[in-house]
């Protein structure tokens, strides 16, 4: 995780810790952090993250974060153990990689007063309401994270993957920012869909027809790994953690999202259905930058965007995401 191949203005943005918890975003700011692809705001940083950062796509994750908030509950049940104000003289700490939106770190913050909560994106945090024991810092999290090194009790990253170069290397920069006996807490997804059968469809980029929304997918994860990203990451990460000899404890858990309202005998399943379906129609309108900064012609990205939006209101197709959570403990000693 070199920054050989990065400008001396890349390098320049890396971790100033701490930040102030509170700050304005003006105008010369949002110029610096922020740039205009396809219409939409997209960060200035990394040639590698290519979804939008704007209002729109923070609403999105705004309304993902209160789903999967359902779907997973809130935190594992360690959290509250490792969080406890229980050491005299220590302060809890928590890091969020890759925050997005905040949602996640702000209710940790929240929930959690006592602890330091610090938030990294390529963008700044831009929540008027951060609490004050929250703080937003602006880094690629590619070139490293040395000096968080042995700083936090818990360490979070969720959907991340598409702009990771080296996920493994960032698992163990991870493990080596936790303290002993510390949380690393890692939620992704493996860019496939899977039938009611929960077998994954598969599809490639070879052609263009239904499925709509798998064959969208087979394009993004293509253009993510072609930008250096790691779309695959989410089929390894539960191994890379599980083999790590920092980490002992480890929680595996998949949850089975439907990507629309199909589940009609189910009324909480459909509820869920509905919020991740339009969760999935933004992110089909977020993914066009990623998709046509790749080369993919934009009569190819309207075609491919047209058919998986009639496939996900259409209720007679029955698919899943999964999602998964991995957790573990770092070892004492």
């Amino acid at each position: 995780m070199g920054a050989s191949s990065y400008t001396s203005y890349d390098v320049s943005m890396r971790s100033g810790s701490p930040t102030p918890s509170v700050w304005s975003m003006t105008s010369s700011m949002r110029a610096q952090a922020f740039k205009q692809e396809f219409g939409r705001g997209l960060n200035n940083y990394s040639e590698v993250y290519r979804l939008p950062a704007d209002e729109e796509e923070l609403d999105r994750l705004e309304k993902q974060h209160a789903m999967f908030t359902e779907v997973m509950g809130k935190y594992p049940l360690p959290t509250y153990e490792i969080m406890a104000d229980d050491v005299p003289g220590e302060t809890k700490a928590c890091l969020d990689l890759g925050c997005g939106s905040g949602s996640w770190i702000i209710d940790f913050a929240r929930d959690f007063p006592h602890c330091s909560a610090v938030a990294v994106d390529l963008v700044p945090m831009q929540s008027p309401t951060l609490p004050p024991n929250c703080r937003s810092e602006i880094d690629d999290i590619n070139l490293g994270l040395e000096h968080f090194y042995g700083d936090f009790n818990i360490v979070h990253a969720q959907l991340i993957s598409s702009g990771i170069k080296d996920y493994a290397d960032l698992i163990d920069h991870m493990s080596k920012v936790l303290r002993p006996g510390g949380l690393i807490m890692v939620i992704e997804w493996d860019f496939h869909t899977y039938d009611e059968s929960r077998n994954q469809i598969k599809v490639g980029t070879h052609q263009l027809g239904p499925p709509w929304w798998p064959r969208w997918l087979a394009f993004a994860q293509l253009a993510v790994k072609n930008r250096g990203g790691s779309p695959d990451a989410a089929s390894h990460v539960s191994t890379w953690i599980s083999n790590h000899p920092a980490f002992e404890d480890v929680v595996i858990q998949d949850f089975w999202i439907p990507t629309s309202n199909w589940m009609q005998d189910n009324s909480t399943q459909m509820r869920i259905g509905t919020t991740m379906r339009d969760d999935i129609l933004a992110f089909l309108k977020s993914g066009r930058p990623l998709l046509l900064g790749s080369g993919v012609p934009e009569a190819v990205v309207d075609e491919i965007q047209n058919g998986a939006t009639r496939e996900l209101v259409d209720t007679r197709l029955h698919q899943f995401i999964r999602l998964q959570r991995v957790y573990a403990r770092k070892k004492l000693a």
